[in-house]
């Protein structure tokens, strides 16, 4: 899918939104008081005279649009990321994810990647058709990510093969697939041995969950007294701390590395 281009206003809008407020006085300084400096100190004869007459005129309500654009823009992303948060905390199964519509869903898997350190740029917000929905980056590596809300029917080999097709054509480092129920046997196959990492609703709803207590887990990654780290344990795949977690079946409590899916290292509580 070709890339969706952005106007001004929907790059600040995706920005973190103290970039928006500050880039919006910055650009009114500039505009309102160095363009006037600038023509008005002018020793070309037609310059300064433009300087002066345009001083509070144009470049004025110039330089107040700018600073009124970008302040709104800066708003818009307060109010998504907003809306994003919002929206991550309040899911409790694979039927409320199944309940989204596909924009809703979107959001919601770039929120938790945003959460989990990645820095997004949404680039399938403009339609339903799939294709490259989120771009993210983290440690110098780019990573392609498609979402698929399909309720019942899996993803197959067919989508992800031409996920595979843009990983070369973006120049991204690893591709992800998101979806709400599973993916076929090919596509299962198909996805071994590359930087293709499949990820069902189960795993999807794992992911949400670990972000959703945030909180907890950052705690518990913290530099630890002696006594705290005899009761938590290190994970013995990873030797990450491990999060205390519930079998959804048996609702037996036990350990789980927080890198889940990733890591699938467990020990008994």
């Amino acid at each position: 899918m070709t890339r969706r281009k952005q106007g001004g206003f929907e790059l600040i809008a995706s920005a973190p939104w103290p970039f928006g407020v500050a880039l919006g006085i910055v650009a009114f300084v500039a505009v309102r008081y160095g363009i006037s400096w600038y023509l008005s100190s002018s020793s070309n004869q037609f310059l300064a005279p433009i300087g002066k007459a345009a001083n509070g005129g144009a470049i004025a309500i110039l330089a107040w649009t700018l600073l009124g654009t970008c302040w709104a823009a800066a708003f818009a992303s307060f109010i998504a990321r907003r809306q994003r948060g919002r929206l991550l905390e309040t899911q409790t199964g694979l039927d409320s994810l199944r309940a989204m519509n596909w924009r809703q869903f979107e959001m919601l898997v770039g929120e938790a990647f945003r959460r989990q350190g990645y820095r997004i740029e949404e680039t399938g917000l403009g339609g339903a058709d799939g294709g490259i929905d989120l771009c993210l980056s983290k440690n110098g590596k780019t990573t392609l990510v498609q979402c698929k809300q399909w309720r019942s029917q899996r993803v197959d080999v067919k989508v992800v093969r031409e996920m595979y097709g843009l990983l070369a054509h973006h120049g991204a480092d690893a591709i992800k697939i998101v979806a709400i129920g599973d993916f076929t046997a090919d596509a299962k196959r198909f996805a071994q041995d590359k930087p293709i990492e499949l990820v069902h609703g189960e795993a999807l709803l794992t992911m949400i969950r670990d972000v959703q207590n945030s909180a907890s887990v950052e705690a518990v990654a913290a530099p630890r007294p002696a006594t705290t780290r005899s009761i938590i344990p290190d994970c013995p795949s990873c030797g990450a701390p491990m999060v205390k977690r519930t079998n959804r079946r048996s609702h037996e409590a036990f350990w789980g590395c927080p890198k889940y899916p990733n890591c699938r290292g467990t020990r008994p509580a």
